[in-house]
């Protein structure tokens, strides 16, 4: 949706020039050739248009990671790692588009105003006007329309040759599926697979839980987690805890929620797990995280980002966004014991909006204000279990 998104404001925006500069005409504040008042003829609009498009296209390429629906999207339905290859498929393409739209408006805005300062002759119009303020215009647009017909195509045509393909009618044929991860912790260490498997590329090893499984139902009980924890463990004795779950947001109705079990004493009075694995620091995960995340599973790190960004929110910010702490250079840090003590809801994405708009957040008091009057300022929670 973005290119679609990015192209609703160049028009709103192109529409909110004009009909400024028109009216500042009508009323004799403001003196302009004929050719950028719809109320003469001739009207070119192309003069205007893609200047506007480009800067609006500009300023949406360099604050796309800020943007709201952007943001929307990310806390609905994950980020690149969650959504796995669809998802890093349709974040490239979407600023890939988005480049293109800004070289496309960029290059008729040049085009456009050198014939207009050169060649134009603005006594009459004749047919080579026309087509550089309008034909050329369309022609460049069809063009680059079979561009991205071929380009789309020919990834259809990979991705069918992979059988990565699951038509409309297989995806509505499929069963509910319900995935469960869960990640083992005893203190401030975590039980992971150091040689998982990346199921993008089979050739290469991963840090992933080596807990998780499936289920062909839709929805799951507290009782039969816990149970298929204990089996895949061989302890009983741990402490289930919910982490967060998502449902998918296409056709296959599956899901997939994330689990702790915390257990008692130390990683030595666990010496063996039913699953193939190793007892870790979450010092040294947390330390591969920072520096070389391609080692951990795309799971893993969606869920750690989720973790991190949660607990160091709230212990750095009020609900309202407020910093408790003066000191701005004060970075908290948390451990796998802040975790099990805290009664925080990660499933609550509130805690998540809190991170994106705070008292750090330039111009914090006048955006703020201006979310309550517009009544955007709201945190209700998108919460699913």
């Amino acid at each position: 949706m973005l290119p679609i998104y990015a192209l609703f404001f160049c028009f709103i925006s192109f529409s909110f020039v004009t009909i400024i500069l028109n009216v500042l005409y009508a009323w004799g504040l403001l003196s302009m050739p004929v050719e950028f008042i719809f109320f003469n003829d001739p009207y070119i609009p192309s003069l205007m248009m893609m200047p506007i498009s480009f800067l609006t296209l500009l300023i949406i390429n360099v604050r796309r990671h800020k943007l709201r629906i952007c943001m929307d999207c990310k806390l609905e339905r994950g980020d690149n790692y969650e959504r796995g290859k669809l998802g890093s498929i349709l974040d490239y393409e979407s600023h890939f588009q988005l480049k293109n739209l800004l070289l496309l408006f960029g290059l008729l805005s040049v085009i456009i105003w050198t014939y207009y300062l050169i060649f134009y002759i603005n006594i009459n119009q004749n047919a080579r006007d026309w087509y550089v303020f309008t034909w050329l215009i369309i022609i460049m647009f069809i063009l680059d329309e079979l561009y991205f017909v071929a380009r789309y195509y020919n990834l259809y045509l990979d991705l069918k040759d992979n059988d990565e393909i699951i038509s409309p009618q297989e995806l509505r044929d499929m069963t509910a599926k319900t995935y469960l991860r869960f990640y083992v912790v005893c203190g401030n260490n975590m039980y992971v697979d150091t040689h998982a498997v990346d199921a993008r590329e089979s050739h290469k090893e991963i840090i992933d839980t080596p807990f998780f499984t499936k289920r062909s139902v839709n929805g799951i009980t507290v009782h039969e987690v816990k149970r298929i924890i204990t089996r895949m463990t061989g302890v009983d004795h741990g402490e289930l805890r919910f982490f967060f779950g998502r449902k998918s947001s296409d056709m296959s109705k599956h899901s997939l929620l994330r689990y702790f079990y915390f257990l008692d004493g130390t990683p030595d009075d666990y010496p063996e797990l039913n699953a193939e694995g190793e007892w870790m620091k979450f010092d040294t995960i947390k330390h591969i995280y920072s520096t070389s995340p391609s080692r951990l599973s795309n799971i893993t790190v969606a869920d750690l980002t989720r973790l991190a960004t949660i607990i160091l929110t709230e212990k750095i910010f009020d609900e309202e966004g407020r910093r408790k702490s003066r000191i701005k250079s004060y970075n908290p840090t948390f451990n796998l014991d802040d975790v099990r003590k805290s009664e925080l809801d990660f499933q609550d994405d509130k805690w998540l909006k809190i991170s994106m708009f705070n008292s750090d957040t330039r111009m914090y008091g006048l955006k703020r204000w201006w979310r309550n009057i517009t009544g955007r300022n709201t945190r209700k929670s998108r919460t699913w279990r």
